[in-house]
């Protein structure tokens, strides 16, 4: 990834909140709950997923900078939804911490010296992984979770 790239990549990653926020101004919240098929997740469940997630995402990230060569566990996530009871959980919650995750990884990586970005570590499921695989993953789940999102209204729309 070049530098100009990474750049790009990082600011988006920075704006994923507000991206969130913007997009979910377009789904009515009492369609919150639909859930398009039994294998797909509701608009609920999608928002407290992410903020698990970004979670996951928070300490990688760290364990990239700090414990390069480490080993970073994999999870669940359909697992998750369920058994920690995603629709029980507070969406306004979940986006607030969302926020504070996002932002703190944010602030911590938009200045990063270029060597650090190959670091590594050992994913269980993904295998070896760098700070930019990192950063392509989750630079992207947000906007591919809205199209989900959308996906899901669309259903409900019909």
């Amino acid at each position: 990834m070049t530098p100009d790239e990474r750049t790009q990549k990082i600011e988006s990653y920075g704006a994923a909140h507000q991206q969130l926020v913007s997009a979910l101004e377009n789904f009515p919240p009492e369609m919150w709950q639909f859930r398009p098929a039994p294998d797909r997740w509701t608009i609920h469940e999608i928002i407290v997923h992410l903020t698990d997630s970004e979670a996951n995402s928070y300490i990688r990230c760290r364990r990239l900078l700090a414990e390069p060569g480490s080993t970073i566990l994999g999870y669940d996530e359909n697992k998750w939804a369920r058994d920690l009871h995603y629709h029980h959980q507070s969406p306004d919650d979940a986006l607030q911490l969302f926020k504070w995750l996002r932002h703190k990884s944010y602030a911590l990586i938009k200045d990063l010296p270029a060597s650090v970005w190959s670091n590594t570590v050992y994913h269980t499921e993904n295998g070896l992984v760098t700070l930019d695989d990192w950063l392509n993953t989750y630079e992207r789940h947000i906007p591919d979770h809205i199209e989900q999102m959308q996906a899901n209204y669309e259903d409900w729309m019909r």
